[in-house]
């Protein structure tokens, strides 16, 4: 019967995407290559000085994108530092320096990493004005991004120009994020959650005791976080909270939104460079990989040990009963596959198998199905590794969708894959070897051992792979650690953009190229290489730690 519900919800969940396939991902890509502007657009356009129709090298898109992101990152940084003068601020104090600092790196780069609770941290003008808004902004960098790389790869005049940053950025928001946003919140306050600016109040509980009723603009932050694969909660629960995710129909529509860019997005890349096969390599992949986790987490979850976890079923521990193990796993799974980031239960009180595939999940590189518009372009990265590969293999020239990988193209994507392992494992080295540093992550790590180990690990990679969800028990807000995850977070962002948006201009000076490939890109043959390709980039550079912290907690008991 538990298999039946785990089945019943994926199918349920899968037939929604699959519906919803064509029409998102055509409607995507005529919103990035239509040539008309809405009124409204142009008004912005007059307003910030922009030229709509002028086209930008990938050096001039990644300036305007670094720009916009600083500019983003210092006002959002004197919101926080002076969020006591503003309107309700509910007697919120200004966010210390450390603090604000990790804070504001973490929703300028789309991860959402919280080192604070909410409720106790954060006015209502600092979370709808601040972090709302960097939530639409921060997805519609990724989106842009993402086009940008499509682009290159769809132009076949030797053309540089990769459209306008401002373009995408605006069309993004006004004409993808805010309106599906919309119709979530709406759906999210008929489900219960909250909306409001009533101050907390506290009521007395039939126990007899105080409990303290928290309020807030809700629903429309809860949209936007979990449709833009952002992740940072309105209440320190996050989606466990019953304000927040209050039935189980809400934690599926929730899922639902964290899946709905990066499932879809393959629809856009095969409209756009003219070869829907394209599109459904790159979905089956995600597809496949996204599988792979879920079925193995929901079994470790089923199968926990103890005789408790037997009695109930399965290990319900840190999970909400309304939610149940399948509401929780297929959360799970959706948002560390995703740049997501949100919980609806509390990682570190899996099994320590079943920490040990959310884990893995991260690990792969945010490509089951990563997050929206960071995901596709992580995926065409290793899928130019896999083709590259295979035409050694068969000793052909490698080319892609009508470009050549030549010796610039492999340089940029093997660097690449190797940005999240090294800013994870090295962050990691470097903090363990600093004596200050180290003593500060112990005494912040919540269980001694290879639990403690696995908090810390999920911490780094959590930062630099841009997720944000956490294993808990690891108490970050420490001066130390929230400044050494806020440079990780940030060098996580920004350094594989700065390389997707090189490897997008470098496409876009070539022409046509024909594939002289006997292996179709798009059948299962391949589709199963490129899977295998991405676990084996995956896994090993992490296996000691693995061997040190899941496998070790989950042997010895």
């Amino acid at each position: 019967m538990n298999w039946w519900f785990a089945a019943t919800a994926f199918l349920t969940l899968a037939l929604i995407l699959a519906l919803l396939y064509r029409p998102l991902g055509d409607y995507m890509a005529w919103v990035f290559t239509s040539d008309r502007h809405w009124r409204v657009e142009r008004f912005i356009y007059r307003l910030s000085g922009v030229d709509p129709d002028r086209q930008q090298s990938w050096r001039g898109y990644l300036t305007s994108i670094l720009a916009f992101s600083l500019i983003g990152f210092v006002l959002l940084y004197l919101l926080l530092r002076t969020q006591q003068f503003l309107p309700y601020s509910l007697g919120m104090g200004p966010m210390s320096p450390d603090l604000a600092f990790n804070t504001v790196a973490s929703f300028v780069a789309n991860t959402n990493w919280q080192s604070y609770s909410p409720e106790q941290t954060v006015g209502y003008t600092a979370q709808a004005v601040g972090l709302t808004v960097q939530n639409f902004v921060s997805t519609a960098v990724s989106m842009a991004v993402a086009i940008a790389l499509i682009r290159g790869i769809a132009s076949r005049g030797g053309r540089s120009g990769l459209g306008n940053f401002w373009v995408d950025l605006v069309r993004a928001n006004l004409r993808i994020l805010l309106p599906i946003s919309l119709l979530a919140a709406v759906l999210l306050l008929a489900g219960g959650v909250i909306q409001n600016l009533a101050a907390p109040v506290e009521i007395e509980t039939v126990a007899g005791l105080t409990q303290t009723l928290p309020g807030g603009p809700v629903a429309s932050q809860e949209a936007i976080k979990m449709l833009g694969t952002n992740g940072g909660g309105f209440f320190n629960a996050n989606s466990a909270h019953p304000f927040e995710n209050p039935t189980p129909w809400t934690n599926m529509l929730q899922t639902l939104l964290l899946l709905l860019i990066p499932f879809t997005m393959p629809r856009t890349v095969g409209t756009m460079v003219g070869d829907q096969r394209a599109g459904y390599a790159l979905l089956a992949t995600m597809a496949v990989l996204f599988v792979l986790v879920y079925v193995p987490l929901t079994g470790f979850e089923f199968a926990g040990a103890g005789t408790a976890p037997k009695l109930a079923g399965g290990a319900l521990e840190g999970k909400e009963q309304r939610f149940g193990i399948v509401g929780s796993t297929l959360f799970a799974t959706a948002t560390t596959g995703t740049t997501g980031g949100a919980v609806n239960s509390m990682h570190g009180s899996y099994t320590a198998f079943g920490g040990l595939m959310l884990m893995f999940d991260m690990m792969l590189g945010e490509v089951a199905p990563g997050g929206a518009g960071s995901g596709i372009y992580t995926m065409l990265v290793l899928m130019v590794i896999a083709v590259f590969l295979t035409a050694l293999l068969l000793g052909r020239a490698p080319v892609y969708l009508g470009k050549r990988l030549g010796t610039q193209e492999m340089k940029l994507v093997s660097i690449a894959i190797l940005v999240m392992p090294t800013l994870a494992i090295g962050g990691i080295a470097v903090s363990f070897a600093i004596p200050s540093v180290q003593a500060e992550i112990v005494s912040s790590m919540g269980n001694e051992g290879s639990h403690g180990l696995s908090e810390v690990l999920y911490a780094f990679v959590s930062a630099a792979i841009n997720n944000g969800s956490a294993f808990a028990g690891l108490s970050a807000n420490t001066p130390l650690l929230n400044v050494t995850l806020g440079i990780v977070i940030l060098l996580g962002r920004f350094i594989p953009i700065v390389l997707v948006l090189a490897l997008a201009g470098s496409f876009s000076l070539q022409g046509k190229a024909e594939s002289t490939l006997e292996l179709p890109l798009h059948r299962p043959q391949f589709v199963g290489l490129l899977v295998a390709l991405i676990v084996f980039i995956a896994v090993p550079m992490f296996v000691p730690y693995l061997l040190a912290g899941p496998f070790a907690e989950g042997f010895v008991r």
